[in-house]
């Protein structure tokens, strides 16, 4: 079914992915495959470098932050479609009334639409949750909208008139609400926002029902959104996202990788306990199947998705007449089934910490967070041998300038192709064998025909912060 336009310069279809009945009155999403035949790889066209490059790099994104207060030295992005459109979006912001960094990666399934409306609402949500409540009354009586909390890096799209009237409206409902309360700690206040920003987009669809709000309520996204700020970073996960921390030892250089969350699938043993707990013994069975919630949906906590979350009788009002009675899972008795609510981790940075990599799962098919702060190491050390040579301090001998020419000599020949780490870990996730990049194997994954792409990767989306290891160490020992 086609959906109307959400967002301008986008194509937004909105359409269920793949399914096959498994038997048993429920449905499973056929798997992708990560292999090419032979027979496959003779009817695709060669790529060249030249090629490859321009798809690699064609949403690649970096920004350096010139204040040298901040914690947050740069950052990189890259996103690689499968879907078409892509069902990942991201969002990286600074804060307009308080120092801070905050992003998002948002993954889509059943089309584009949901992941498009959060990526562009919930971090401003967040972000009016976590500012001073004297601050947030005061830039209420100025007349403040959504748009006066944040300044993001790399939004190139907006909301049609339509939408985004409504979108305003919840908006200023939300933080007149938020301006009676007391502050809370900030994990439950970026809690609070996930579920605060669901609940309007239900509220949305049932209260001002349209293809618009209604083709938002139908899809569904996962999210991980991190905020940074001084030496606290707080990482909130909806879903199968990951978020990977890359530290390095400062005695023996060694790199270590530490997952800041644990996604929320059938893998998590946890969450599954979590979800036959809140339904009837009887649905043990039906519950979760196949590995999936009700035998459909694979992440176990997403925004949206209100056709896992809405009581029968809504869905029979206001599903049912517009997309038919298929949209109505199967063994539906006790919703809600599904939550949006998220799992908030708080880490104290330390100067050994210098980079997090945020991903949708479409990287993770391929590579362990091990690997990922291996290849983002890799990379952020052949940069440093690119900056000027600097020094020691106090005397220097002759020998040990050579040294470091020699060092920076050898360096240059491990220079890689990519500036953009993002793009660095793309290229290595299609093309990385045990012995390099092969460029054959990129190729063939990217000249793979639209109608069969999905099956063999998804869409990749990937932000990597870099942290200022010198206003870490200022910021530490003031605190100590």
């Amino acid at each position: 079914m086609t959906i109307l336009i959400l967002l301008r310069n986008t194509v937004a279809n909105v359409r269920q992915r793949t399914l096959r009945a498994n038997g048993n009155g429920g449905f499973v999403e056929v798997k992708r495959k990560f292999c090419i035949t032979t027979q496959r790889q003779n009817q695709l066209p060669h790529l060249s470098p030249y090629d490859v490059n321009l798809i690699l790099r064609e949403n690649e994104f970096m920004y350096t932050f010139t204040d040298d207060q901040s914690t947050v030295l740069s950052y990189e992005t890259n996103q690689l479609a499968s879907n078409s459109p892509c069902e990942d979006t991201r969002t990286e912001a600074s804060f307009n009334n308080k120092p801070g960094f905050i992003c998002g990666i948002f993954d889509g399934h059943g089309g584009p639409a949901c992941s498009q409306v959060i990526s562009k609402r919930l971090l401003r949500y967040i972000a009016a949750s976590i500012i001073d409540r004297k601050v947030l009354n005061e830039q209420i009586q100025n007349g403040c909208n959504s748009q006066t909390f944040l300044k993001c890096h790399n939004d190139k799209v907006d909301f049609v008139k339509e939408i985004k009237d409504i979108y305003e409206e919840s908006f200023m409902k939300f933080i007149n609400h938020l301006s009676s309360q007391t502050s809370k700690p900030r994990a439950k206040a970026i809690e609070d926002a996930f579920l605060l920003l669901d609940r309007d987009m239900s509220d949305e669809a049932l209260t001002k029902t349209s293809m618009m709000t209604m083709s938002v309520a139908m899809s569904g996204a996962v999210a991980v959104v991190a905020h940074v700020e001084g030496l606290d970073l707080h990482l909130a996960s909806t879903g199968d996202c990951t978020a990977v921390l890359g530290t390095q030892c400062s005695e023996t250089g060694q790199w270590t990788s530490k997952k800041l969350n644990n996604e929320h699938n059938t893998d998590n043993q946890q969450e599954v306990a979590r979800i036959l707990s809140e339904h009837p013994k009887e649905e043990n069975d039906t519950a979760i199947r196949g590995d999936r919630l009700l035998g459909q949906l694979a992440p176990l906590r997403a925004l949206g998705d209100f056709r896992y979350k809405w009581s029968k009788e809504d869905l029979d009002k206001h599903v049912v007449p517009v997309f038919g009675e298929n949209f109505v899972p199967p063994n539906y008795h006790t919703p809600p089934y599904l939550t949006a609510r998220p799992d908030v981790e708080h880490h104290r940075l330390t100067v050994n910490d210098k980079f997090l990599v945020m991903g949708s799962d479409g990287l993770w098919d391929f590579l362990s967070p091990s690997q990922v702060v291996a290849l983002v190491a890799e990379h952020l050390n052949s940069k440093i041998i690119m900056e000027p040579v600097k020094l020691p301090s106090g005397d220097v001998t002759l020998q040990a300038i050579s040294d470091i020419l020699a060092e920076r000599k050898a360096g240059r020949k491990r220079k890689p192709l990519d500036q953009n780490s993002a793009t660095h870990l793309i290229r290595h996730a299609l093309g990385g064998t045990d012995y390099g990049v092969e460029h054959s194997k990129i190729s063939y994954y990217l000249s793979l025909p639209q109608d069969s792409v999905r099956y063999y990767r998804d869409d990749i989306t990937i932000t990597v912060i870099y942290f200022n290891s010198e206003r870490i160490k200022a910021l530490t020992s003031k605190s100590s």
